[in-house]
């Protein structure tokens, strides 16, 4: 079963996570220093938010889902999408290692599909950098219509 997920970034983190607490109505499944994430199940959605130093505002759009199998066939339909489809395994990112692909649509916004292998004590990889001004979860991306990630080795966030 697929989830919908969004990465947006934010100013003050403890204000936000105030505000989104009480908008859905629960306390963050997850916390660390510089990110949160909801895991709400009406509507079913994978909300995160983080203070890394990248722009405010939505960072990426995306799908979880529960399995290898739901992964491919997301992965399918990407490549249906005719757009460069940038493929992540293992990566490191957000607190949690996940296979993933990302797509940029055709008015740049980035997209990332992952299936959650495990929980990881660090918010991403060793190419990942804690006040890093680039967006953290999604891969850098041309003006062109193809995405390219931001490292081989690990992107961010789920």
């Amino acid at each position: 079963m697929k989830r919908f997920h969004v990465h947006v970034s934010v100013p003050d983190l403890a204000a936000s996570i105030r505000f989104y607490s009480a908008l859905f109505g629960a306390e963050p499944a997850v916390t660390k220093d510089d990110y949160a994430k909801w895991m709400v199940d009406d509507p079913r959605i994978n909300f995160a938010i983080s203070q890394r130093g990248a722009k405010v505002g939505v960072n990426h759009l995306g799908f979880q889902v529960d399995s290898g199998e739901e992964l491919d066939a997301l992965h399918g339909q990407l490549e249906a999408a005719d757009r460069r489809v940038v493929a992540e395994m293992n990566a490191s990112c957000c607190y949690a290692r996940s296979d993933k692909y990302w797509v940029t649509d055709p008015a740049g916004i980035a997209w990332e599909s992952f299936h959650s292998l495990g929980t990881i004590p660090l918010f991403g990889g060793e190419n990942v950098v804690a006040d890093s001004a680039s967006a953290c979860c999604a891969p850098a991306v041309s003006t062109s219509s193809v995405a390219v990630p931001k490292s081989t080795k690990s992107a961010c966030c789920n």
